[in-house]
């Protein structure tokens, strides 16, 4: 055992320190206060790592996009890693202990010996909480998003594996989950970089299987976008089913969903992110998506679109109730112009074109869900992107054809529901068995991701400094550390 004064200890910054002592605090602290409910329900296993959704809560404000979902009870240690291949974008869901870390050096190993953590293949003292945390990178960019899961070792079973931080390869029985395409197209190049072996799940079961977790188990998931208003939507588990699926990729897919596992792919459409991305980079010269969509932001598609009231001398057609801003041919005004595609601005042609895809697939989602008796419309995707306009064009198109009757309802998670399907398929974690929105909590903190990088507090912020420090000083007492000396802000 250490002494006070061993050289190795003694000049230990309290930053290096935080992140290894988490677990204790959230422990002591988290277990006590996020403990399920009287009367739940939850499906645990001796035997297999099980996921328990009991406490999910969506770290960060109303308006962050993708943000990480805390499961502050989680105990069992739970597969690291799943994506989404698709022809445009690449959706990745892992787990971790801890905040965003890189690889530890030697003087953090020490602590995490000195704090008890075991080199076997279970730590030596309970653990209690964890994140799921969401990231994305352009398919052409796939070396991209395999360099980071290398950085993090997340195909070895993540840095709070018994491997970590040791640069040894993963078995070779190793597989990570993967659904899309992309799990067919680059399984040898996840083979070649990493040594895994990609196990493909089908992407119609993973899209809905995410999509029922997050109505589930997650408060504040689902809301609906009307005029630049955003207003959260309490789903009753009980009255969730049936509802209609859209998911919008580089295509489109609509799937009625009758319950866990039960759903038909029942239309599509071959217009949609893909389209939006690849005519506007034709017609824009823009690079990237987000390009794409901030130009759109700037857009005025007055000076493409013909409107009804250019048809009717800037009246409204009120007989059949359309009103003359109403787009009557998208880009159908630059038909009788003698302008050349130079004379356009960009940014009005990125708008155009996103109401012109937008205003369809709000209009076949709808002729979808009037064909089955269908009320709710759940749109998924990386189209989307929380992106205002986006959501109040669907939501216009939905509301204009139902006359009010139908609505849009759009997820925080959207472009990540096959990911978290996939995330899912490791295990079966008794979903049904949970009374999940008897034990939703929120906390007001943050944890957004920009590319590849996440970035936000440590899940520490849960407790209250002087809990922690009683936590610590009493574990520090068996370690032979005296941490008080510097636990201070």
């Amino acid at each position: 055992m250490a002494s006070p004064t061993t050289k190795d200890h003694s000049h230990i910054d309290i930053n290096d320190i935080n992140e290894e002592t988490q677990q204790l605090s959230e422990k002591d602290i988290v277990e006590k206060d996020m403990a399920p409910l009287p009367g739940s329900s939850i499906h645990r296993s001796s035997s297999r790592p099980q996921l328990d959704v009991s406490g999910a809560a969506i770290q960060g404000n109303f308006e962050e996009k993708d943000p990480t979902i805390l499961l502050p009870n989680q105990s069992d240690d739970i597969s690291h890693l799943a994506l989404d291949i698709g022809g445009s974008l690449i959706k990745l869901v892992y787990f971790s202990r801890h905040a965003d870390r890189q690889k530890d050096d030697r003087r953090k190993r020490k602590i995490k010996e000195g704090l008890g953590v075991s080199n076997g293949t279970r730590r030596s003292y309970p653990i209690l909480g964890g994140r799921l945390h969401f990231v994305k990178f352009e398919t052409s960019k796939i070396n991209e998003c395999l360099d980071f899961i290398s950085s993090k070792q997340l195909h070895c079973g993540g840095i709070d594996s018994p491997r970590w931080p040791s640069d040894a390869p993963p078995s070779e029985n190793a597989v990570i989950k993967a659904t899309g395409g992309g799990a067919y197209k680059f399984a040898d190049l996840f083979k070649e970089k990493l040594g895994v072996s990609i196990e493909k799940e089908d992407e119609m079961n993973c899209l809905v299987s995410g999509a029922n977790f997050l109505l589930k188990a997650i408060r504040h998931e689902a809301f609906t976008h009307m005029e630049g208003h955003k207003e959260f939507v309490q789903i009753d588990q009980n009255d969730l089913f049936p509802y209609l699926l859209v998911n919008i990729g580089s295509g489109v897919s609509m799937i009625k969903v009758d319950g866990d596992g039960q759903f038909q792919r029942v239309s599509g459409t071959n217009v949609g992110g893909g389209t939006y991305w690849g005519l506007g980079r034709l017609l824009t010269k823009c690079k990237s998506f987000d390009e794409l969509l901030e130009l759109s932001q700037r857009g005025d598609n007055r000076t493409i679109d013909m409107l009804v009231g250019d048809i009717y001398g800037g009246m409204d057609y009120s007989k059949i109730g359309l009103s003359a801003s109403t787009i009557a041919s998208s880009f159908g005004k630059t038909i009788s112009e003698n302008k050349e595609l130079e004379d356009y601005k960009p940014e009005d042609i990125s708008l155009s074109l996103l109401r012109m895809i937008s205003y369809n697939i709000g209009q076949i989602a709808y002729l979808n869900a009037l064909r089955f008796g269908l009320k709710r419309i759940f749109f998924g995707g990386f189209f989307i992107r929380g992106h205002a306009y986006t959501m109040d064009t669907i939501s216009f198109a939905v509301q204009f054809w139902s006359n009010g009757d139908a609505q849009a309802m759009f997820l925080r998670h959207e472009g990540f529901l096959g990911a978290l399907g996939a995330f899912m398929s490791y295990e079966k974690h008794g979903l049904d068995d949970l009374m999940v929105h008897q034990l939703v909590e929120r906390f007001p903190m943050g944890a957004p991701y920009i590319g590849g990088n996440v970035h936000g507090p440590p899940l520490g912020d849960l407790n209250e400094k002087a809990s922690i420090t009683l936590v610590l000083n009493s574990r520090a007492l068996c370690i032979g550390l005296n941490l008080t000396s510097f636990w201070y802000d």
